[in-house]
């Protein structure tokens, strides 16, 4: 620990306090102490009055992140993308989080936005509603119109979030190092580096500057398409902590009995919301990634309106088509081109199986390959996959998991307006445009441009590195420095087998010869010998048995 920590320990003594007995009340961070709590939660019952130690683990778990509030229903939130690191089942389950963050009184919204726009909500809205729409976990909304008549939603984010959100972060780093240090089950999923991702996920989510960017860009996206909508954002309303966009009226797709009554066609609005998600992944590489059904609305002439735009992926050119790979090797039922797309994909665990990969794989083929295009089960075989790649410990990007989930929650909600809908259906022609796009020519050339210029840059340094070698041997300061991992231990027990050997030779020597101070026929300083040496040697067998390992 250094000294900077202390003003830091200090500050979340009592926040962390909180944390640890929740996370022990629910029984869901054994690593933190070594007494069970099983008892402790037999008698311990939930909000409905239900014993907590009858509860599964992921209720447990969801149960307790939503206790602790904003910061670790956020994190609930996150890790539900992350069925690769905890699971289908908890994924599931954390995917219900929801925050009943109660709104800020009217004063402190007021003083907010003058804080941030700096004037009067009066001055600045021809009309402003006061009293919150919704809360969430971080802002609420509020109606309100401008001054040209404009109906707008002001967003304000809670007061003092920010701070209580950076306590909370600042725990949970802490938390996850100790998860690293004591659990060698989490440490292989590097949950420090997992819950430093988080933050920067979190502390950017706080900037409502990032989201008026998203909104900018979508509408850039889908300017030349109509049947596209993104809420317009009003720059001279909008801040880090306050924005103001326009107001979307429609019915949400959620309700859909009122669609149905409305007269839509709800399979052509499936399918159209569907591909204007798609071609954010395939087309722009820049995607809402969070479709469910709040989130979407239909508007007058079917016009599909996209709230909530915070939340966003992005692919490159590089994932775009590893991501084509694993696609074109699943339709084309290609075990080895599939296991290549994976592991290319992913990043291995030391004790990697390939031939057991290639097992599981090809009975997922088996299993998902018999299924047609119009009844394809793709939310079934995203999760599938997502597990095969779990039980081998492969890591896959954080990028990656978010546009899993992205996928199977846009299939869960096109299959709420209609239940016989199928993504795969859409992804048929991005396949075939994948494959174009492969054997095109210009793809050619640029791949030969990027190894001309990899050549290039390699045959201009060579050169300078090796005569900086040569004068280093020449000089005599060429240092080869090696690494040697986790040998204290190994070189310890062979230099105490070596000691103990030794020593029990030179003392059986010392017996046979009687060597004085003798009694009773006896050399003394034999048998001392030979019993340290037979100390020694059960201290080695010992140390080499507590480690487990005995070969």
């Amino acid at each position: 620990m250094e000294v900077s920590d202390l003003p830091k320990l200090v500050r979340n003594a009592g926040r962390f306090n909180e944390v640890v007995a929740v996370a022990v009340k629910y029984g869901i961070a054994p690593w933190l102490s070594g007494v069970k709590a099983d008892w402790v939660q037999r008698q311990l019952r939930s909000h409905d009055g239900q014993a907590i130690g009858d509860l599964p683990e992921a209720v447990r778990v969801r149960m307790a992140l939503a206790e602790l509030g904003t910061t670790f229903i956020k994190l609930g939130q996150i890790l539900s993308t992350r069925a690769d690191l905890v699971g289908p089942e908890l994924a599931d389950e954390l995917s219900s989080l929801q925050s009943s963050t109660p709104p800020d009184s009217p004063e402190q919204v007021i003083e907010t936005i003058q804080q941030e726009l700096g004037d009067h909500p009066d001055k600045l809205y021809r009309d402003f509603d006061v009293d919150a729409l919704a809360s969430a976990s971080i802002g609420q909304v509020h109606r309100a119109v401008l001054h040209d008549g404009t109906d707008v939603v002001v967003k304000v984010q809670h007061a003092g979030i920010e701070d209580r959100v950076q306590n909370d972060l600042e725990i949970l780093i802490e938390l996850a190092k100790l998860a690293e240090k004591y659990s060698p089950e989490i440490a292989r999923y590097n949950p420090t580096a997992t819950a430093k991702e988080f933050r920067k996920t979190l502390l950017d989510e706080l900037d409502f500057t990032r989201e008026q960017r998203n909104l900018t860009r979508f509408a850039v996206n889908f300017k030349a398409e109509p049947g596209v909508m993104f809420p317009a954002p009003h720059l001279g309303c909008c801040t880090q902590r306050v924005l103001t966009m326009d107001a979307l009226h429609g019915i949400s797709v959620s309700k859909r009995e009122v669609l149905v009554a409305s007269g839509y066609d709800l399979t052509d609005v499936a399918r159209r919301g569907a591909d204007m998600f798609l071609e954010m992944v395939f087309r722009d590489g820049f995607y809402h990634a969070d479709p469910h059904p709040g989130n979407l609305m239909v508007l007058q002439d079917a016009v599909i309106g996209v709230l909530d735009c915070g939340m966003v992926g992005r692919v490159d050119e590089e994932l775009r088509e590893q991501i084509e790979d694993l696609l074109i090797a699943a339709i084309d039922k290609d075990a080895d081109r599939l296991l290549d797309a994976v592991v290319q994909l992913g990043e291995l665990p030391a004790n990697f199986d390939r031939s057991q990969l290639r097992s599981d794989l090809v009975e997922f083929i088996d299993e998902y390959g018999s299924q047609s295009i119009d009844q394809f089960d793709l939310g079934g075989a995203l999760n599938g996959m997502t597990e095969i790649i779990r039980q081998h410990h492969i890591l896959l990007p954080s990028r990656v998991s978010l546009l899993i989930k992205m996928l199977v929650m846009l299939e869960g909600t096109a299959q709420q307006l209609n239940p016989d809908f199928s993504i795969a259906e859409l992804l048929e022609p991005y396949r075939v445009e994948a494959v174009k796009r492969r054997l095109s020519p210009q793809r050619m050339l640029r791949k030969l441009q990027n190894t001309h210029r990899d050549w290039s840059r390699l045959v201009e340094s060579l050169p300078g590195d090796l005569s900086d070698i040569v004068n280093r041997i020449r000089r005599g300061s060429f240092d080869v420095h090696l690494e040697h991992r986790r040998l204290d231990s190994i070189v310890n027990r062979l230099v105490l087998g070596l000691l103990a050997s030794a020593l029990f030779v030179g003392s059986a020597s010392l017996l046979s010869n009687e060597v004085k101070p003798v009694w009773h026929e006896t050399s003394i300083p034999g048998a001392l010998g030979c019993l340290l040496a037979v100390y020694l040697g059960f201290t080695l067998i010992y140390a080499i048995r507590k480690s487990g390992n005995l070969q």
